[in-house]
């Protein structure tokens, strides 16, 4: 039996980074870009490395190029991580598993540490290749829950729960993260939403990579203490999410571009912006789309007007070594 379990890459249109500290976003994925697990059963239980795991370098400089794209680790923790909580949850609520053995392979092309969420979707595919295998259910508002304690308790990366909510329900899904909801019952509140989307474009740097942890620590550590700043850009963060959500129901998308823009300033203004990343967005800006971060920084998501505005985009990015695509929703 070969089982293989897909999932994609988010972006979020509007709310970020709100929703680790109890507020709103509304995200949405796209499959311009894939992971993939493949699962099978074998005598032993075997965690395929793929390119991404390499430590072969030609060189020095391969190997210092290697690591500024991809960072220090590849895909094995997030797999050896992920089978671990999905055992764990079985165990913890009754379930019984078979004793068959699989090997575990995975590939993905999104690009890496660019805030398109590539590491949580490789959990997620490898997750549901795990429910597959098992014959195990889970629904999806705790399934969302499951993946994000994959990264937040057994590796120790800060993440909310947007990128897992977005890539477990797919589409476009309006997230409330109100902490009244979680006291109730554990997980937000979420809904798929079934609205036209204007022209959108998403732009990610080929040289630059952040993990989310970069941004998080700073601003988790400034929530925690109350601070007055950041407890205000929540909040105008997740009123912004319902803006948007009123906008684009209505079908006034043309006041959106005002949205993404207001959602990125804030953020500016309470959060360091790192020159590679702002020069992104003001170059977008200035070819005369709106623009703000997909995730956590590298990558940036707006709307443009045509295609005149649109070629004028890609040309100015690229200067940047920046590469510009219409994601496709899924």
């Amino acid at each position: 039996m070969l089982i293989r379990r897909h999932a994609y890459p988010r972006a979020a249109l509007v709310g970020n980074p709100s929703d680790g500290y109890h507020g709103k976003t509304i995200a949405f994925t796209f499959d311009n870009f894939r992971a993939e697990t493949i699962l099978f059963e074998s005598p032993d239980l075997e965690i395929q490395p793929t390119q991404r795991d390499n430590s072969v370098f030609s060189s020095i400089n391969h190997l210092v190029d290697d690591v500024e794209l991809f960072g220090y680790y590849g895909g094995i923790r997030l797999l050896k991580a992920t089978v671990k909580s999905f055992h764990q949850y079985c165990r913890e609520h009754a379930i019984v598993l078979h004793d068959r053995n699989f090997t575990l392979r995975y590939c993905s092309n999104i690009p890496n540490l660019v805030g398109l969420a590539g590491s949580s979707a490789i959990i997620t595919s490898c997750m549901r290749a795990l429910l597959t295998f098992y014959g195990v259910e889970i629904p999806r508002p705790q399934l969302a829950n499951l993946i994000r304690l994959v990264e937040t308790r057994e590796l120790g990366i800060p993440a909310g729960l947007q990128d897992r909510v977005a890539q477990v329900y797919g589409g476009l899904t309006y997230m409330d993260f109100a902490e009244e909801l979680f006291r109730r019952q554990g997980y937000g509140r979420y809904e798929t939403l079934n609205v036209n989307l204007p022209p959108l474009y998403i732009a990610y740097r080929t040289d630059l990579s952040e993990g989310s942890e970069v941004l998080h620590s700073g601003l988790r550590e400034r929530f925690r203490c109350g601070d007055k700043e950041v407890l205000e850009a929540i909040k105008f963060w997740a009123e912004l999410t319902d803006q948007a959500r009123v906008v684009l129901e209505s079908g006034d998308i043309a006041l959106l571009d005002g949205i993404i823009n207001s959602n990125f300033d804030k953020r500016a203004a309470v959060c360091p912006i790192s020159e590679g990343n702002m020069a992104m967005i003001e170059t977008a800006r200035e070819a005369g789309a709106s623009a703000k971060f997909t995730g956590s920084g590298g990558a940036i998501i707006g709307t443009y007007k045509d295609d005149v505005m649109y070629e004028r985009l890609e040309a100015a990015l690229r200067t940047l070594q920046v590469k510009v695509f219409k994601p496709r929703l899924i």
